[in-house]
C-alpha cells in the first residue's frame, strides 16, 4: 500500500520511522510532503523516502493518504488535495478536534475517512492511539490503519465521542508527566543531588511506574498501596498531595483539555 503524508513534522516522522522499522511498508511506498526544502531534505535523508513540496502530488500518488498537520491547516491541506484524490483512497487525520463530518464535508464528497489521536510517546515508539472511521472504509483498510500505528505503541478503537478524550488523556498527559518530573527533580536538587542526575532519576521512576502499571494490570491504588508502608515515608507525601488537591486538578486539566478540544 502506498502511504502519502501531507506534512512531514514530528508526530508524521515518528509513524514513518515506525512503519518503516517495523516493515509494515518499505520506502519507495511512503511518500511525504513539506512546504520548507530543509525539512524535505532532513526526511528524505533519514528515511530514504521520496519528498515533495506538492500535497497534492502525494495525493495523487498514494492509496492512503495521512493529513499530519495542525487543526488550523486543515482546510488548506483538504483544498490542496481535492482535486486530485480518489474517492477510493483512505484519508487518516490526526487533526485534534476535526470530526469526521467536518473532513467529509471539507472534500465536499464521499470520503473514506479515519481519524487518529496519536500521542509524542510515538517517538519513541511508546505512544497511544485512538482510532474511529466512517462507515466507508473496510475492515481490510481499517487494519491497514491500526497496523501502522501499531508500529508506534497500542492502539485503541473507539466510538468518535471518544477520540477527544483519549486525545487529552493520551496526548497532553506527556507535557503533565513532564511537569511532575521537573518537580520530582527540583525537590531533589533543593537536597543536595546534581540537577542532570536528578532528572534522570526522577524520569526513570515515572517511566518504571508507567511500566509496572501498564505489564502488572494492577489497579493503580493496588499499586499506591504497596508503596505505602504503615507509618513509612510515602503515605506522608500523599497525605500533602492529598490536601493540595492533586486528584481534583488532574480531572481539571484533562477535562479541560477535552472543552477546548471539542471548540478547535
Amino acid at each position: 500500500m502506498n502511504i502519502g503524508f501531507i506534512g512531514a513534522g514530528n508526530m508524521a516522522r515518528a509513524i514513518i520511522g515506525g512503519i518503516l522499522a517495523n516493515q509494515v511498508v518499505t520506502t519507495a511506498e511512503v511518500h511525504a510532503s513539506a512546504p520548507s526544502e530543509s525539512t524535505r531534505v532532513k526526511v528524505a535523508e533519514e528515511f530514504g523516502i521520496a519528498t515533495f513540496a506538492s500535497n497534492a502530488e502525494v495525493a495523487a500518488w498514494a492509496d492512503m493518504v495521512v493529513l499530519a498537520v495542525k487543526p488550523y491547516m486543515m482546510e488548506t491541506a483538504i483544498d490542496d488535495i481535492v482535486d486530485v484524490i480518489s474517492s477510493d483512497t483512505v484519508v487518516v487525520s490526526i487533526a485534534a478536534g476535526k470530526t469526521l463530518e467536518w473532513i467529509d464535508q471539507a472534500f465536499g464528497m464521499e470520503m473514506k475517512l479515519v481519524r487518529a489521536m496519536p500521542s509524542t510517546p510515538a517517538l519513541v515508539g511508546e505512544g497511544v492511539t485512538g482510532i474511529c472511521a466512517n462507515e466507508r472504509v473496510s475492515d481490510e483498510e481499517l487494519h491497514a490503519v491500526t497496523s501502522m500505528f501499531r508500529s508506534i505503541g497500542i492502539v485503541e478503537l473507539l466510538t468518535e465521542p471518544m477520540i477527544d478524550v483519549i486525545g487529552a488523556v493520551a496526548g497532553s498527559t506527556p507535557a503533565y508527566v513532564a511537569m511532575f518530573i521537573e518537580a520530582l527533580a527540583d525537590a531533589a536538587v533543593a537536597e543536595g543531588m546534581p540537577r542532570a542526575q536528578a532528572y534522570k532519576v526522577a524520569a526513570q521512576a515515572v517511566a518504571g511506574s508507567g511500566k509496572l502499571a501498564v505489564e502488572t494490570g494492577r489497579h493503580p491504588g493496588e499499586l499506591k498501596d504497596m508503596v505505602c508502608s504503615p507509618g513509612g515515608t510515602t503515605i506522608e507525601g500523599v497525605q500533602v498531595l492529598e490536601s493540595r488537591g492533586m486528584r481534583a486538578a488532574v480531572m481539571e486539566a484533562i477535562r479541560a483539555a477535552i472543552a477546548k478540544t471539542r471548540r478547535l
